[in-house]
């Protein structure tokens, strides 16, 4: 049995429209119900997975910003925390301002960026939280920040994203988590390591952990899994290495996974404990 399940949000558990459906949130809500823990894995920041997490009625630690940070949903308490350090928040501060590419900032949970543009209010209205102007973000970097975002062109990252390895692969994590994101983390802020953390913190084995994502940036949550499911609209790289690909993000992929490996080998082995009562372990 699977105790833990670990879900992806965008290009995973929200459509394109950025919806669940509601089949999908009644069969977490039975998951959890049945005794498994099942949070979301995400490279949003706290406050926006925290809505979608109240919408299913989740009360457990959630892993945020590509796994800088993991916080129960009642925000008494930070279970795991890792922050970009100022001297490589400011370097990228300094590139984006010297190429002159959209740069935004997450420092307390708090979504900052220099200039208000097109990108930072689309962003914004999509995850469906506030933003600050702060013209002086390397001021504001002095105290080490959560996660830094640069929004372009595909093209205009995959050129970036090789510049930023050379120059700060060994310090950083960077990993694009849509074609126009690139997301940058402490070195150790990845959604595998933030998994395994808050596993081992519950108990629960790595073979008993499912992993579900669809992009770069959840190369190390499928990984880390004991079952890595892929989605159907998953890029290629995902499906590759994962145990298990599921149907795309708008046909419901997240309701078959959970109906397959939580809810029916559930069932199962409940109807197994009603014909068999005297197999049940002596309490």
């Amino acid at each position: 049995m699977y105790k833990l399940v670990a879900i992806d949000l965008d290009g995973t558990l929200l459509t394109d429209d950025l919806m669940i459906s509601p089949n999908t949130v009644t069969a977490i809500q039975r998951a959890a119900e049945a005794g498994t823990i099942v949070t979301i894995a995400t490279g949003r920041m706290f406050s926006s997975a925290k809505l979608i997490a109240l919408q299913l009625n989740l009360n457990v630690p959630l892993i945020t910003y590509q796994g800088a940070l993991i916080k129960d949903v009642n925000e008494k308490q930070v279970v795991y925390e890792r922050t970009v350090p100022p001297h490589i928040a400011q370097k990228l501060i300094g590139i984006s301002r010297d190429k002159n590419l959209h740069l935004q900032l997450y420092q307390d949970d708090i979504l900052y960026s220099a200039v208000e543009n097109d990108k930072l209010i689309a962003y914004a209205e999509a995850v469906k939280v506030p933003y600050r102007i702060e013209p002086d973000l390397i001021k504001l970097a002095e105290k080490g920040v959560t996660k830094l975002l640069f929004i372009e062109e595909p093209h205009v990252l995959d050129q970036l994203q090789g510049e930023l390895q050379s120059l700060i692969g060994d310090s950083a994590h960077i990993a694009k988590s849509k074609k126009h994101y690139l997301e940058i983390t402490h070195p150790e802020a990845n959604k595998g390591n933030a998994l395994l953390f808050l596993a081992n913190m519950l108990g629960i084995e790595r073979t008993e952990i499912i992993g579900i994502g669809d992009n770069y940036n959840d190369i190390e949550l499928i990984a880390a899994a004991g079952l890595g499911v892929a989605m159907g609209n998953a890029v290629k790289e995902i499906k590759d290495m994962a145990d298990y690909t599921t149907f795309s993000n708008n046909e419901e992929g997240v309701l078959h996974v959970l109906e397959k490996f939580v809810l029916e080998p559930a069932s199962v082995l409940r109807d197994e404990e009603q014909k068999n009562p005297d197999s049940l372990p002596m309490g």
